[in-house]
């Protein structure tokens, strides 16, 4: 999975980068506009290093982001998983937090707390939460009628066992939304490190962009792209070590 993520960005990018050059000798464009291959491979020998730590200093927020909207997600879809009064105002009191464009908030976030770790915390926290909320309260919303009927009979049922049923016939779905919201935590950190932050590869994107440096905002973006491409695919194996795991009786061999 790890392989294949990283030649599928691959393959994109480089298409992305080929039809940039295509237009660039269409048009007759100069470097200063578009790049050629030679100022790009410049550049990248000459800001890789500093772009690797800012790329790695954004990753450690969107694990962190990424962890506290899972945490969010899971505790609202539990807590709104009946169709009770409580669960249906859990659910729209959640709703309508998000209604809010989160770039929209930004600019206050940053006011009120600066913008420094927390600020940018927050953001990515924020934007992963809400399609991972959609996809948790869809799987706890909905029963599993074959395995619960048989512990509401015997009397067994808990809300414990409850979520475990349903997070255990869901596994798969779950394993890949949380794959997919690393793209947006990882997103939400680099708007907020871009709108208004001092570290981070949004930040170095910004001075780039003032800079009209186009061949450092592609070597960015393609640092990005690996680096996000080996996490997905960690999360991915993660999730399939932790399917054969909980498919696997006591005594360690698959059913």
């Amino acid at each position: 999975m790890l392989f294949r993520r990283i030649y599928q960005f691959l393959i994109v990018y480089c298409l992305g980068l080929a039809c940039l050059l295509g237009i660039k000798n269409v048009l007759t464009l100069s470097d200063y506009v578009i790049p050629g291959v030679s100022l790009i491979l410049e550049t990248a020998g000459r800001v890789s290093q500093g772009y690797l730590f800012d790329v790695f200093n954004t990753l450690y927020v969107t694990i962190l982001g990424q962890m506290i909207s899972i945490i969010m997600a899971f505790t609202v879809g539990i807590l709104g998983r009946k169709s009770s009064w409580a669960g249906s105002f859990i659910k729209v009191m959640a709703y309508n937090i998000q209604a809010y464009p989160i770039v929209a908030l930004a600019p206050i976030i940053f006011i009120l707390l600066g913008d420094g770790f927390i600020s940018r915390l927050l953001i990515a926290s924020m934007i992963c939460y809400f399609p991972l909320l959609l996809s948790v309260l869809g799987v706890m919303a909905v029963p599993v009628k074959d395995i619960e009927h048989f512990y509401i009979a015997t009397g067994r049922m808990r809300w414990q066992l409850e979520v475990k049923i349903r997070v255990f016939e869901n596994l798969s779905k779950l394993t890949i939304v949380i794959a997919g919201s690393a793209t947006l935590a990882m997103a939400g950190t680099i708007v907020a490190e871009f709108i208004a932050a001092n570290a981070g590869i949004g930040y170095s994107i910004r001075i780039a962009l003032y800079q009209s440096d186009l061949a450092g905002i592609l070597v960015a973006l393609f640092m990005i792209g690996i680096v996000i491409s080996v996490y997905q695919g960690f999360l991915e194996s993660l999730g399939e070590q932790v399917k054969t795991k909980w498919s696997a009786p006591k005594g360690g061999e698959l059913l």
